[in-house]
């Protein structure tokens, strides 16, 4: 309350010295010009309203208007109506009348209605005493008009100057609200920057110049790429052997406006001591200025990445080791089979270990291929040549078919066509092999598969329908994930790893292919391999 008190009483000062600065210029010309033209009838009663009037503006000047009080601010217009009063008496002809014009217009700004009024009256009476009284002041227009003209200058002087008060009442109010509102954003700002800078995956949002407009510490570190030599550190694609060019980087792509989701890169080469990156790229909604920007999020993945092929070269290495054995094993039980000799009851018995010593073998199989297709793709080496897609889709019909004439399934192939395409047709028929074992195990007695060859200019497809239960929604986005087993497939008698649709897919894009699939409960499923007619044109 006290800074606006003083900036009211400052306002007073500046005002009280401008209005008698610019009435003692003006009443200064019409002194000189009443003197020149001869318009002084009483000289000394001419010096004495000059006098008084020049008085106030040097009180106006001196006296510390800013420490007292605001009734004694309203004796200087009071002087300056009884000082043009007399110089108008002394000099009738001279229309200096029209100096009372400035403290009208001060004590309407200062002391609103009741200055308007005093004023008014004050002017009023000295018109009619001087019409009166002298007889060079005849009664005109102007003894009525002056009145009014003074209290209408005065009254616009009282709104300019409470509409001017309260524009800077508003001012005053917005700045305040604005400085809190700063306040508030610099607190938050503050607040997001600690936030930021405490997490230990890295952020930062660049704007649609490519700039980086926030940033926190964690990504200053990740994507540092320069080692403590401050040599550029090489970057590597997922598989950690394949360099990428600096502006194939997921930091360059996302600057230049792509959009990507779990990128991974390796900064450093193989054998040092580098460090894996999974990095995301967003964009943001668009600002109220139409700029699009996004937002760029890194991870440290190296230990989980690590982890994970440790874990695989573990398994392929437990899966390669036990291959040898179990195929000794089921090689030694089929000749015990063919003994004629054995009794019935061991034959069985025989029959059951050579079953699971299969099935072991099958699921060793399959770790070997998942092991072979692991890091998307990349071990896969295939030997494409042109071939018959059709051939080898009925040779997977024909291997399979004792299996599905024992779980009462009946394959329809009449929409297996020739269809000659450039493929490795050992993997294809792996793929074939999964999906036509999945269709068989999964679906009830008495159901059937559907399966045909299509093509176009540029692919072939192998399309792999049943009449089974479907899949449910929440589980077809996890369908192609390894060692997923749906809920429908756990709790059926069937035996299975998880593994032969993630193989399949993974065979599929060593191609340039892709699998899909359309289902949904109770409407059964459809699978379908899409294959490049020539892998070579897309290199």
């Amino acid at each position: 309350m006290a800074p606006r008190i003083s900036r009211v009483r400052l306002g007073l000062r500046r005002s009280i010295v401008a209005n008698q600065m610019l009435l003692s210029a003006a009443a200064l010309i019409g002194i000189l010009v009443s003197i020149t033209v001869g318009h002084v009838v009483d000289p000394t009663l001419f010096l004495a309203g000059a006098s008084l009037l020049f008085a106030g503006a040097i009180a106006a000047v001196l006296l510390p208007w800013d420490r007292v009080s605001q009734l004694w601010a309203a004796l200087l217009p009071i002087v300056d109506v009884v000082a043009v009063a007399l110089m108008r008496e002394s000099a009738p002809l001279a229309g200096l009348g029209l100096l009372w014009a400035f403290p009208a217009l001060w004590i309407g700004t200062v002391f609103g209605v009741w200055g308007i009024v005093a004023i008014s009256v004050s002017v009023t009476i000295v018109m009619v005493h001087q019409a009166v009284v002298i007889d060079l002041q005849r009664f005109t227009a102007s003894t009525l008009l002056l009145p009014f003209v003074v209290a209408a200058l005065s009254t616009i002087a009282h709104f300019t100057a409470r509409r001017s008060q309260a524009q800077r009442e508003l001012l005053e109010k917005q700045s305040a609200e604005l400085r809190r509102a700063v306040e508030r954003a610099r607190r938050q700002e503050d607040l997001v920057t600690e936030v930021l800078d405490a997490v230990d995956f890295g952020v930062t949002r660049v704007t649609a110049a490519g700039e980086f407009a926030v940033t926190n510490a964690a990504h200053a570190r990740l994507l540092n790429t320069t080692d403590v030599l401050g040599r550029e550190v090489e970057v590597f694609a997922a598989d950690g052997s394949t360099p990428i060019a600096a502006d194939a980087t997921p930091l360059a792509r996302a600057r230049a406006g792509e959009v990507f989701e779990g990128e991974m890169v390796w900064y450093g080469g193989p054998g040092e001591d580098r460090r894996a990156l999974s990095v995301t790229a967003r964009r943001l909604p668009a600002a109220e200025t139409g700029e699009i920007s996004a937002v760029i999020v890194s991870r440290d993945v190296t230990i989980e990445e690590q982890a994970r092929r440790a874990r695989e070269d573990l398994v392929a290495s437990v899966s390669h080791e036990l291959r040898t054995p179990l195929t000794s094993i089921i090689g030694y039980l089929e000749l015990a089979l063919d003994d004629p000799s054995i009794a019935p009851g061991t034959r069985d018995r025989l029959t059951v270990a050579e079953r699971n010593a299969s099935r072991l073998l099958e699921l060793v199989a399959d770790i070997l291929a998942l092991s072979a297709t692991s890091r998307e793709g990349v071990g896969v080496e295939l030997e494409l040549r042109s071939a018959d897609v059709a051939a080898v889709v009925r040779a997977a019909i024909e291997s399979i078919a004792p299996r599905a004439v024992d779980h009462g399934v009946h394959i329809d192939a009449s929409g297996v066509v020739e269809a000659r395409a450039v493929i490795d047709a050992r993997r294809v028929r792996q793929i074939v092999d999964n999906l036509l074992s999945n269709a068989i195990k999964y679906i009830p007695r008495d159901a059937a598969v559907s399966v045909s060859v299509q093509q176009d200019l540029h692919s072939v497809s192998i399309v792999v329908a049943d009449d089974g239960p479907g899949i449910s929604v929440t589980e077809q986005g996890r369908l192609f994930e390894r060692f997923f087993r749906g809920d429908a497939v756990r709790n059926s008698s069937a035996h299975g790893s998880g593994l032969g649709l993630a193989i399949s897919r993974d065979l599929a894009r060593a191609h340039g292919g892709e699998i899909t699939v359309r289902t949904a409960p109770g409407e059964g499923a459809v699978f379908t391999v899409r294959l490049p007619r020539n892998p070579r044109e897309g290199e």
